[in-house]
């Protein structure tokens, strides 16, 4: 293994910078690094029941130590539910199963397989029934904090100098978890003192909770938000309505982590993003992922926009990996890689949201042979 934590399976050459020199610059600076950086998230079943199959040693095996990635993460506090405690099974078969969750969502899944959740019932419906249950989140609860994880991925990282990252879902990812789209869409218009109370507190949780996880376990190189504000066709709700909402309490909390704790704050945000991107950069992320390119985001116009007022991570459309052709998979990477290397932007090669299982092993090993070969600024 090199000092940049790549593992040497694809002939990469040795690395001007370790990954957590390399995830600074691009993330922090917003400059050129030595190369792109590289990172990737996955559907369980992929490496699970498809990739041990073609050559991948053991699903429990890390993606990051198996591939060198440069990122390291894990959400330290996992469990924002005001319901904690009072979740369990309501109804299962062979093939799925109806599960409660510590938010009082009844959601059916997939045993074997990923998809989206059948929404089936909220617990949470009315303010009423919010102002009933909120209590739980208002106190600090260490045992909410996933303790040995973030300790094993903190010194993950400096064992192998890559970057590390706390994460946690937020405003609208929260909400929808709680009382679901169909409450909490027309909420934001009908009920906007509700959404402000539901954020208010949410807010002030985070900002307990990760105090306290900086305080007695220590801190990562950046954090990361995961709140989806778009889906296919655009956004959950209007720029406008989020200005409103919402950003008062993204910059409250970014803040908390840039200015008090000095850590860069990357956002996860799905579908289409694009209006919301001025909003992002307002509210003072540092870095966007993935930019979906199916709901029709493209990372070298979003470049060509903003510049380097963010870094960019993502968009390299799976909608094209998954034909494992390598002509197009080679296209579809030089294409965006290579044109962000030619315009100098900071960036990180990843896919536009997770690898599937139809991506053939082999053929996610070709994206990172190109991101080897062809990757340096």
């Amino acid at each position: 293994m090199e000092s940049g934590g790549r593992i040497d399976a694809l002939g990469v050459g040795e690395p001007i910078m370790t990954s957590k020199e390399r995830i600074r610059r691009l993330i922090v600076d917003k400059e050129p690094a030595d190369r792109v950086g590289l990172y990737d998230h996955y559907w369980p079943e992929t490496r699970r029941d498809y990739w041990v199959n073609e050559g991948y040693p053991d699903p429990e095996v890390v993606p990051t130590d198996f591939f060198g990635y440069d990122i390291v993460e894990t959400w330290a506090v996992n469990d924002a539910g005001p319901l904690r405690g009072q979740d369990g099974m309501v109804e299962e078969t062979d093939e799925w199963k109806v599960w409660r969750d510590g938010f009082g969502a009844s959601l059916k899944t997939w045993k074997r397989k990923s998809g989206t959740p059948e929404h089936m019932d909220f617990a949470i419906k009315t303010r009423e029934d919010w102002d009933r249950v909120k209590g739980s989140l208002l106190e600090l609860d260490p045992g909410r904090v996933n303790v040995a994880e973030s300790q094993r991925v903190l010194e993950v990282g400096r064992r192998d100098q890559r970057f590390t990252c706390f994460g946690h879902q937020f405003c609208i990812e929260l909400m929808r978890a709680t009382i679901g789209d169909m409450v909490m869409l027309p909420s934001l218009l009908l009920e906007p003192e509700w959404i402000h109370d539901m954020l208010r507190v949410w807010t002030d949780f985070f900002k307990r909770h990760y105090v306290y996880v900086f305080d007695t376990i220590g801190r990562p190189d950046g954090m990361w938000i995961y709140e989806d504000l778009g889906f296919t066709n655009g956004l959950f709700a209007s720029p406008a309505t989020i200005r409103e909402l919402m950003l008062p309490y993204y910059k409250e909390l970014i803040h908390l982590y840039k200015h008090d704790y000095g850590l860069p704050v990357l956002i996860h945000s799905c579908g289409d993003i694009r209006k919301a991107v001025p909003l992002m950069i307002e509210a003072g992320w540092d870095c966007l992922q993935p930019m979906e390119a199916k709901a029709g985001v493209d990372v070298l116009e979003l470049a060509d926009t903003y510049g380097n007022a963010l870094s960019y991570m993502g968009n390299i459309n799976v909608q094209v990996l998954n034909t494992n052709d390598k002509a197009k998979v080679r296209a579809e990477v030089q294409r965006k890689m290579g044109g962000m290397i030619e315009r100098r932007m900071p960036y990180i090669l990843h896919s536009d949201h997770s690898i599937p299982p139809d991506v053939r092993m082999e053929t996610y090993r070709y994206m990172l042979e190109l991101h080897a070969e062809h990757g340096a600024y």
